[in-house]
């Protein structure tokens, strides 16, 4: 789903201090507003939560199964 052309409309929710602080040092950092930070993580979660359950349950057991080297990998 692409947000550029969708309106946008106003919602209120609450976070735990520290993921908001968190978001704000985020947003701050990348120049981006709250809001572009959350409309792109709930875009993202929505879309991985949405995976067929098939290729979910096999992409975690791959996940999990090589969970230490992608820590190396990352670093």
């Amino acid at each position: 789903m692409n947000s550029d052309h969708m309106k946008a409309t106003k919602f209120a929710t609450q976070l735990d201090e520290t993921t908001l602080a968190e978001l704000r040092a985020y947003a701050k950092t990348t120049g981006r507003s709250i809001s572009s930070v959350v409309n792109e993580a709930v875009g993202e979660y929505l879309g991985r939560a949405q995976l067929r359950p098939a290729f979910r349950t096999a992409m975690d057991e791959v996940l999990d199964k090589h969970a230490e080297l992608l820590q190396k990998l990352a670093r």
